[in-house]
């Protein structure tokens, strides 16, 4: 079983974010950069499969130099073997990633792709199946299970208010969602391998994909406005506070 798994470095979800000057795109200076967690996901599962079925994992990103640490990480957990696709500063939005990454899957013969269903600093929800498309191949997104057997995969995915089980043939691509798996953490033996491991670069030009400007494009970010501050009520009793909230509700809020 050949396994590609798609990923991209993001920001630490707790990292502090700031708009840089020109409002179009935020300040990288001290932000921690991590795998995105839905690709770990993906990481994660495809080295199960290959445990239980064999072949090997492939792991590819399209990205800056910086990006080679979150094909490291994935290297440190397990994976065989990375790619990294240079950008050379080039802006591409998801639609440009995704036909850019297909033509390089194409080039070789994957059985099953992997990718996380959305990446948590832009909230695209398009590479995924957009890969699948470009490629020609079925994809079925939102994985929390899934079986292969006799050339088949079949997954139970996530849909409003329930799950819904799916099954097609394989080459195809599936992306994941949370309750899929939990990621297993690298080891110390597994990160000192990762970093004598090579990681094939290619960069964009020599690709062979032709890209175009971007369809869309980033016009301005904004952060959310500031809350107010929260407001004790104070009373001599429970009824007493709940006659002062009604009271602050009708005369300062004016929602009753």
């Amino acid at each position: 079983m050949e396994i590609a798994v798609l990923l991209k470095q993001v920001p630490a979800t707790e990292s502090s974010i700031e708009i840089a000057d020109g409002d179009a795109a935020i300040k990288t200076d001290g932000i921690n950069w991590v795998m995105n967690p839905y690709d770990e996901m993906a990481v994660e599962e495809a080295l199960q499969i290959r445990t239980a079925l064999g072949g090997s994992v492939t792991v590819m990103t399209l990205g800056p130099e910086k990006s080679v640490e979150a094909l490291r990480t994935a290297l440190a957990m397990g994976a065989d073997t990375a790619v990294r696709i240079d950008p050379e500063g080039k802006t591409l939005d998801g639609l440009a990633t995704a036909n850019v990454l297909a033509g390089e899957l194409k080039k070789g013969a994957f059985d099953l792709v992997i990718a996380g269903h959305r990446a948590v600093d832009d909230d695209n929800f398009q590479v995924g199946p957009a890969v699948a498309e470009f490629m020609g191949i079925p994809h079925v997104s939102m994985v929390i299970a899934e079986q292969i057997d006799d050339g088949k995969i079949r997954c139970t995915r996530t849909i409003e208010g329930g799950t819904l089980v799916l099954e097609t043939a394989l080459p195809a691509l599936i992306t994941t969602q949370r309750g899929l798996n939990e990621p297993r953490y690298a080891s110390l033996p597994g990160i000192m391998k990762a970093k004598k491991k090579p990681i094939d670069t290619r960069p964009l030009s020599e690709t062979g994909t032709e890209v175009g400007d971007p369809m869309v494009k980033t016009i301005a970010l904004r952060l959310p406005p500031e809350r107010k501050r929260g407001r004790v009520i104070d009373g001599d009793s429970a009824a007493a506070k709940a006659a002062a909230l009604v009271k602050t509700l009708r005369e300062e809020a004016k929602v009753i």
